[in-house]
């Protein structure tokens, strides 16, 4: 058979519908990408975002570190911030050397008067263990949150409890559970787990020697 006598194949007929389906979908990808570019140029032609506004209670904070500066050692405090996550309660990580007289300040001196110790608690973060010190002056209602850092070996931090006698019980739970010493404390010993039991359930790298448990 020549290629004259061969059959032409027939063209499909048009879907007019199909076709306007598949000229709007086009049309829209099209509207939705100059969108995004105008978007895009805009965000980069725009004034650069404005710094945070210090937090009301930095001056707080401010206050209670230079006493602390000036009345405990310059290096007593190892760093300070505002918990924007917890009402922006003034934070203030102590150098543990500097605790005990640190703690007698807090409470004492006439500007502060942190006399009562809300809640003790301490976290095992692997590369080191901190103990956390949530106090409040009944009189101001004012707070301040101060951290402790130990090494996880020998863990240790001089007890608060001669100065908040609340600390009692809290540093006997931290002892216990994450095997934090605390010097100077007049009970120290395990107030959950029996005197026997072997590791401090709450680090990170406990192993019970009890599969059931």
């Amino acid at each position: 058979m020549s290629e004259e006598d061969k059959p032409v194949a027939e063209t499909p007929p048009v879907d007019p519908e199909k076709e306007a389906k598949l000229k709007a979908a086009a049309e829209a990808r099209a509207a939705r990408a100059a969108a995004k570019a105008k978007a895009e140029a805009e965000a980069s032609e725009a004034e650069p975002e404005q710094p945070k506004a210090p937090s009301p209670r930095q001056p707080e904070l401010d206050a209670i570190v230079a006493l602390l500066k000036q009345e405990v050692a310059e290096a007593a405090v190892e760093d300070a911030y505002v918990n924007e996550l917890n009402g922006d309660m003034p934070m203030i990580i102590l150098r543990n050397e500097h605790w005990r007289e640190a703690a007698k300040l807090l409470k004492e001196h006439e500007q502060l008067q942190f006399n009562y110790l809300r809640n003790v608690s301490g976290v095992d973060y692997e590369t080191h263990i901190e103990v956390v010190y949530h106090m409040i002056s009944l009189g101001t209602k004012r707070e301040v949150g101060i951290k402790i850092k130990t090494e996880r070996e020998a863990s240790a931090v001089y007890s608060a409890t001669p100065v908040w006698a609340t600390a009692n019980w809290n540093e006997r739970e931290i002892y216990d559970l994450l095997g934090v010493d605390f010097p100077g404390h007049p009970d120290m010993r395990r107030i959950m787990m029996p005197d026997d039991w072997v590791g401090h359930p709450l680090r990170k790298d406990y192993e019970s020697i009890d599969s059931e448990v």
